[in-house]
Parts: structure tokens; C-alpha cells; sequence
């Protein structure tokens, strides 16, 4: 037993110890690589009073590893992940992701060996702990997302009733920055960012609904970009896209209301089976877990769990309308 604890703390020693060195490293490479003109700099530069200042300039040498870093590892990234960060707001870049699943994968996996001494259980932890910041991404895109859709239509009013007061459609935007909370002001500053960096402006709010996946979104942007096409009155155009994105919004909000009930029942079913099976496990263990012994009785709670997804998922498409 002591044996093979202490084979697992060894492994486990020449793995961080391994990450260790590697990230050691990285920062001497980073550290050889420093240009002979920023070494002078730090000698023929004024000291600055200001603390801020010097925070800043402290923290350039954590940036320019980043770049590098990012600049080393750019293979293993892509443009789909980059879309995702982009979309949920985290203040990392795709190989700073990729770093993090994996040392969490590498820890869920030594502490499930370590703990359950089993290289199985080491297997099955480290599974679920890559799955986890997949799990978190795709949950905060899906909240911004909500978030931003909630404020779509003040996000037209204040747009409409600014260009009606005379500003320019970039003028507006920035109206919006200023006046609408986040996710709605983030994501306008960012398009403003990349018209200021020379993107069409066209192309900017295209890129805003590849963040947003949002069909009133994309609606908006559409007639946007057809006004400055062919031309019109963009307050008349603004106007009829607000009145019908508020259509579609009481639209969808009264077949959620009429479709809650099959929701309600489709996820009633499906968790009546598991928490019946629950109770009964804790009743009387010795009887449920008869159901799981090897052999012909396998097949009934596999064949029923199976069922069971089969019919929530029946249940949910009769119940989801397309409008």
C-alpha cells in the first residue's frame, strides 16, 4: 500500500515537476530574446511618479509573454474557439484556454488516482474535468447572449431616437456605449473599436452577430446594410425593424407561454423515472440493485434509460414551433 502511494506521489512530482521546468523555460527563452534597446531603456528613461504608470510598465514583460506564448502555440488553435471567447467575454486568449483544460484535465486526473488508487477512476475524473470549462464556456455565451437579446429593443429605441435627433449612425453607437449597461455597451464598443481600426462598418456588425447568434440581431443588421446600400430614411427604416422585433418578441413570448405545459411534462417524465429509482435505492438498495446484476436483467434499465431520452426528445420537438 505505502509502495504504491508513493509511486503515485513520485508520478505525480515528475509531471508538475516536468510543467515546472517547461514553463521555466518559456521564460528564459523570453528572457534571451529581450531587444539590447528595451534593456537601455530601463537606464536611459526618467523614473515616473506616477504609480499607475509604473504598475503598467510592470506588467509589460507579463504581456510580451503572452504574446510569445501565444505566437508559440498558434497551431493548435482556431478561429471557432476564438469566435467563442469572443462571444462569452473572456479576458483570455484561445492558448491561455487550451493551457488551462489542460492542466485541469492533468489535476482531475492525478487526484482521482490518488484517491480512488485506481488509474480508472484517474481516467473517469480527468474525462469530466476537461468537459467542465467547455461546460462553463458554452454557459456564459448563452447568458450573454440572452442578456444582450433582452436589451435589443432599447438598444433600437435609443438608436432610433438618436438618429432622429440628427446624429449619424456611428454617432448613435456611440450613444448606445455610453447610455446601455453590458453586455449591449461591450459589444457596440467593440464594433467601434474595429471601425476605428479600419473595418467597414458593415463588416464590424456583421462580425457582432457572428458573436450574438441572434436572428432579431440579424435582421437589424440586414436592413442596416441594405439602407446604406440603395439609401432611404434610415429613422423609417429603424422605426419598422423596432416595431417588428417587438411583434416577434409578444410572438414567441405567447407559443412559450401555450408550449409550457409540454415543457413542463417533457422534464416531469423524464426525472419522475430517476427520482422513483432514488427513493427506492435508499427504501430498499438490495431490491433496486438487482436490476443491475450481470446478465439478462442488465438489458431492462439500459433499454429504459434509453427509451426514457427517446421520449423527452419527442416530447420537446412537438412542443417547439417555428415561427
Amino acid at each position: 500500500m505505502s509502495e504504491t502511494l508513493s509511486r503515485m506521489l513520485t508520478i505525480i512530482l515528475i509531471v508538475f515537476g516536468g510543467g515546472g521546468l517547461v514553463l521555466i523555460g518559456a521564460l528564459v527563452v523570453v528572457a534571451m530574446r529581450n531587444e539590447v534597446g528595451e534593456r537601455l531603456g530601463e537606464y536611459a528613461t526618467i523614473p515616473d511618479a506616477n504609480p499607475q504608470r509604473a504598475i503598467s510598465r510592470r506588467q509589460v514583460p507579463i504581456n510580451r509573454l503572452r504574446l510569445r506564448l501565444n505566437s508559440l502555440m498558434s497551431a493548435f488553435v482556431s478561429e471557432a474557439l476564438n469566435l467563442q471567447l469572443m462571444s462569452a467575454n473572456w479576458p483570455i486568449t484561445e492558448t491561455e484556454y487550451l493551457l488551462i483544460r489542460f492542466w485541469v484535465t492533468v489535476a482531475g486526473f492525478l487526484l482521482g488516482w490518488v484517491m480512488f488508487q485506481s488509474i480508472l477512476s484517474g481516467i473517469g475524473l480527468g474525462i469530466i474535468a476537461y468537459l467542465v470549462p467547455a461546460i462553463v464556456l458554452r454557459r456564459s455565451i448563452l447568458q450573454r447572449r440572452t442578456a444582450f437579446e433582452r436589451q435589443l429593443i432599447d438598444v433600437l429605441v435609443l438608436m432610433t431616437g438618436s438618429v432622429r435627433a440628427g446624429y449619424s449612425l456611428p454617432q448613435s453607437l456611440e450613444f448606445i456605449i455610453k447610455e446601455m449597461p453590458a453586455p449591449s455597451s461591450e459589444e457596440f464598443k467593440r464594433v467601434q473599436y474595429e471601425v476605428s481600426l479600419g473595418l467597414p462598418l458593415n463588416q464590424a456588425l456583421s462580425n457582432l452577430v457572428k458573436r450574438m447568434q441572434n436572428d432579431d440581431l440579424y435582421l437589424l443588421v440586414t436592413a442596416i446594410n441594405i439602407n446604406a446600400q440603395v439609401g432611404g430614411n434610415l429613422v423609417t427604416m429603424l422605426k419598422s425593424v423596432t416595431d417588428t422585433i417587438r411583434d416577434r418578441i409578444r410572438l414567441f413570448a405567447e407559443v412559450r407561454a401555450l408550449t409550457s405545459q409540454q415543457r413542463f411534462n417533457a422534464w416531469l417524465l423524464t426525472l419522475l423515472p430517476f427520482a422513483f429509482a432514488g427513493i427506492m435505492f435508499f427504501m430498499n438498495s438490495d431490491y433496486i440493485m438487482r436490476l443491475f446484476q450481470p446478465g439478462i436483467w442488465l438489458c431492462f434499465p439500459i433499454g429504459a434509460f434509453v427509451n426514457i431520452m427517446i421520449g423527452n426528445v419527442v416530447i420537446r420537438r412537438l412542443a417547439r414551433i417555428e415561427v
